[in-house]
């Protein structure tokens, strides 16, 4: 489990996962949320 360094350095928008990488940045991604369905392709003949 990570631990807490400091609290309200960084200004976080929501839907966005931060974590800091090996070089010690702050890195923010988008958060992967539920797939939406694929349409269906159509058939060809």
């Amino acid at each position: 489990m990570g631990k807490i360094i400091a609290k309200g350095v960084v200004d976080r928008k929501s839907g966005y996962l931060y974590y800091v990488d090996g070089k010690g940045n702050v890195c923010e991604a988008k958060m992967a949320r539920g797939g939406k369905r694929k349409k269906k392709a159509k058939k060809r003949k």
